[in-house]
């Protein structure tokens, strides 16, 4: 064999070693587990629900029987307003995160809080997720109607400015086709149970999907 064949052998070799590894570590990369950090409140945290029931374990649950490679975090805390979601985000990034589910607010329309200051609250958190690289589905929520008609409409415009001005994801009320419905319900009338939850996954994964694809 002469030398140059012998080089272009050699040179033909190397090109398939490198398609080869090239190709195993897309396939590692394809294959690597999406991790989706669901950030609210009670709503998230699933309270007063058996484990695995909540929001959080139902959602993973349906998006692996569709064949996703998907960890659903669950990074709600009953009672949280925005402020205190803010002040915690550092340590929920630590899980990191490629989406996050942004549900929070209820309970600052529950204290009659300044829809100024949620919103604020709420810019600050989408601005520091997306920073960070994290894709954001924001959660709307709607003001109590005992509330008022002033205060209804500051708040409940909040999510749809908010999703706009970042240019990320709005589902526009997380607790759609559940609110309102005591089948659907604990007794206290606010937190859904495991029959709501299903009904609050069933109607926002088409949105969960599109953000994870």
């Amino acid at each position: 064999m002469n030398q140059g064949l012998r080089c272009k052998l050699q040179l033909l070799g190397g090109c398939v070693l490198f398609l080869l590894v090239v190709n195993l570590i897309g396939s590692q990369a394809w294959a690597k587990e999406l991790k989706i950090l669901a950030f609210g409140d009670s709503l998230t945290a699933g309270y007063r629900l058996p484990q695995g029931d909540g929001f959080p374990e139902q959602l993973e649950s349906r998006l692996r029987a569709e064949g996703h490679d998907i960890k659903v975090i669950n990074a709600g805390v009953s009672g949280d307003t925005t402020q205190g979601g803010l002040a915690r985000l550092n340590w929920a990034l630590a899980d990191q995160p490629d989406v996050v589910i942004l549900e929070l607010g209820a309970n600052d329309a529950l204290r009659g809080i300044d829809p100024a200051i949620t919103k604020q609250n709420l810019d600050q958190m989408i601005t520091q997720f997306k920073e960070k690289g994290v894709t954001v589905l924001l959660a709307g929520m709607l003001a109590p109607p005992n509330l008022g008609a002033e205060y209804g409409e500051q708040f409940n415009s909040i999510y749809q400015t908010l999703a706009k001005k970042h240019a990320v994801a709005l589902y526009p009320f997380f607790l759609d086709g559940v609110a309102g419905n005591p089948d659907l319900n604990l007794d206290d009338g606010i937190h859904p149970t495991k029959e709501g939850v299903a009904i609050i996954v069933d109607r926002i994964l088409p949105y969960v999907l599109k953000v994870i694809n």
